[in-house]
């Protein structure tokens, strides 16, 4: 059965401050991912050596990988990206609207490839949402807009999934569950799967949101030395099928 991984990778810096690109490849890798949704990229940025971290974690992984910079400096990146080693296509990589530009927050984005799985294209979406409450609605209000799940529900099967900040009470994730399932919901094993702080996880603020034709199988948030180390919240991983 396909396996899909959402990540919030903190720029490869783990909690004992060390930067590491292999380290969170081998995490990954010990997922046995077909495909994989990271938040938190370093791309050409002096602060993490310089080094494109989604080509890096694609290679080391074998997988083919699209990147969307949610933050540009001059050549410097700052971003998401999804990885697969099955047949894709980019279908679209934006900003995703915050406050006023005055304020100095962080921007924010999202991905969308359609992705082939088990000869049914499957739409994923990847996105890292805000901190602010407010910032969260707005942002919440242009995923589910005709532009993005909107649009990948009219062309099947949909998973949604990233860091969205928020917990699984929030109103956010009520906006975003009038279109999507919270695929925690509909696993048959309920596992707690809280993923941040990776130390001692409390919070489950990293999501997978599935439309009906994703059945979920299982899901889980490896809490292994490695994992508590390698980042600052767990990967989330699901393994689901494709209803026809």
């Amino acid at each position: 059965m396909p396996r899909i991984v959402t990540y919030n990778v903190h720029r490869c810096v783990g909690t004992d401050r060390r930067l590491d690109v292999s380290r969170i490849a081998d995490v990954l890798a010990a997922c046995r991912p077909d495909i994989v949704a990271l938040q938190e990229l370093d791309v050409g940025r002096r602060r993490t050596n310089g080094v494109d971290q989604a080509h890096e974690i694609a290679r080391q992984l074998g997988m083919a990988f699209h990147f969307n910079a949610a933050m540009r400096v001059e050549e410097e990146q700052y971003g998401d990206a999804i990885l697969t080693l099955l047949p894709e296509r980019l279908v679209k990589a934006g900003p995703l609207p915050g406050l006023n530009p005055r304020i100095p927050l962080e921007p924010r984005g999202a991905l969308w490839a359609a992705i082939e799985v088990d000869g049914v294209e499957v739409q994923v979406i990847n996105t890292h949402l805000g901190l602010a409450p407010r910032e969260q609605r707005i942002q919440a209000a242009a995923l589910v807009g005709d532009a993005w799940i909107g649009g990948a529900l009219a062309h099947g099967p949909t998973i949604l999934l990233g860091d969205f900040n928020a917990g699984p009470t929030t109103r956010i994730l009520h906006s975003l569950t009038r279109r999507l399932h919270d695929a925690r919901d509909l696993t048959p094993h309920k596992r707690a799967t809280p993923t941040f702080p990776s130390r001692l996880p409390m919070l489950r603020i990293d999501h997978m949101l599935v439309s009906p034709q994703i059945r979920v199988l299982d899901m889980d948030a490896p809490r292994e030395p490695a994992t508590r180390l390698a980042s600052d919240h767990l990967p989330l991983v699901m393994e689901f099928e494709v209803r026809a």
